[in-house]
């Protein structure tokens, strides 16, 4: 199967580059070595491209697109800071919403207007959906959400919080039913009211700031429940294709970074008397680099191709997810070496990158994980 780009999808390529290395390059350069939040005239740029709404279907305002264009868009943006590629994706279970929530939200996420975050993880909980213990309670026409959550990212820079809390005892046969999802409006900028919380320090993935989060009755309208009570286990899993494309796409513009900085480097360093880029050492790190780089890409090309035609592609997401991450941890720790003792300042973008990297092999599902979901189709599920 050839995975050669239309004209259309160059084009959008083109332009999601140029924007990146114009627009969002420098402003990382000089926000991330200081951990500043992505400035609000960088995201009304971004609603200018249209990048919010890539794959928000035309009729709800959006760009109606795939995810072969919204993964394309990803690398670009990526490559220049990945917390700004992280930034434009939609709230995650959008197409479950009703008529009217879609009504309600989708024209303002197109545009950027609104921007979701997302809570399930919890002190005690991550990939394993069903342990969560945050509760919400029937109020008349409101919910109380009651919990703890982790790894909230922008929080407080969000417009709304996806929050996944459980309304239904749980069932020890089927403990991943009972779990609902409910959209928490607040202002930009604040937590919700009912809501309490602190960042958590982070060694990267600057740009915005990652939350642990306090809800004491915390209170919801039901009009904001998305999906069917209970069913939100089904919501938080339904994406994981597309959302492990998009953490590919991310790896692969991380790597690249890297990449790209560590042969300009190569061509401008001098040692011995020369470039260190006529070094066969470096020359074939570099050739390397180069051959995992286009190797994860022709991967998630594929893995896109399947899920834009409705192809089933579980495991195969799951490949490229794991792939592409492992490879960019790797691809940008050589990209440091070349770099030398210089890699190691920030006053190299280098840095960045292979900070970024370590993260994308843990975040939407570890390493670890991956290879289950591989080798449990491979090979079947171990006996309980």
């Amino acid at each position: 199967m050839s995975f050669s780009l239309t004209d259309e999808q160059s084009m959008i390529q083109s332009a999601a580059r140029d924007f990146a290395m114009n627009e969002v390059l420098p402003i990382a350069n000089e926000y991330d070595p200081e951990r500043r939040d992505i400035p609000q005239s960088l995201l009304a740029k971004l609603s200018e491209m249209g990048f919010f709404g890539i794959t928000i279907p035309q009729e709800y305002g959006g760009l109606g697109l795939g995810c072969l264009e919204y993964c394309l868009v990803t690398e670009e943006l990526s490559r220049a800071w990945m917390s700004v590629s992280s930034i434009i994706r939609p709230m995650l279970g959008y197409q479950a919403m009703t008529e009217a929530q879609k009504r309600t939200y989708l024209p303002k996420m197109a545009t950027g207007e609104m921007l979701f975050a997302f809570s399930m993880s919890e002190p005690g909980t991550g990939s394993d959906i069903s342990g969560l213990s945050t509760r919400a309670e029937r109020d008349g026409d409101d919910w109380l959400i009651t919990g703890n959550k982790y790894w909230c990212t922008n929080a407080d820079g969000s417009d709304a919080i996806l929050v996944l809390a459980r309304t239904e005892s749980v069932d020890k046969a089927k403990p991943h039913q009972g779990i609902s999802a409910f959209v928490v409006e607040k202002p930009r900028g604040e937590l919700p009211q009912g809501c309490a919380g602190a960042p958590i320090p982070k060694i990267g993935y600057f740009g915005w700031k990652t939350w642990e989060l306090a809800l004491d009755q915390c209170r919801v309208p039901h009009a904001n429940m998305v999906s069917e009570p209970g069913r939100a286990f089904y919501l938080a899993t339904s994406g994981l294709e597309v959302a492990r494309a998009h953490t590919a796409a991310r790896a692969i513009g991380l790597a690249r970074g890297g990449l790209e900085d560590a042969m300009r480097y190569a061509l401008e360093r001098v040692q011995f008397g020369r470039p260190i880029g006529e070094f066969q050492a470096i020359r074939f790190k570099i050739a390397q680099m180069a051959t995992d780089i286009e190797a994860a890409r022709q991967l998630l090309y594929s893995v896109c191709s399947k899920i834009d035609t409705g192809v089933r592609c579980d495991v195969e997401a799951a490949m490229v997810k794991l792939f592409a991450t492992e490879m960019a941890e790797r691809v940008t720790s050589e990209a440091l070496q070349i770099h030398g003792g210089a890699g190691y300042t920030t006053h190299h973008a280098v840095e960045r990158y292979w900070r970024d990297a370590r993260l994308t092999k843990i975040f939407e599902g570890t390493s670890e994980i991956q290879l289950r979901v591989i080798s449990d189709r491979l090979l079947g599920k171990p006996a309980a």
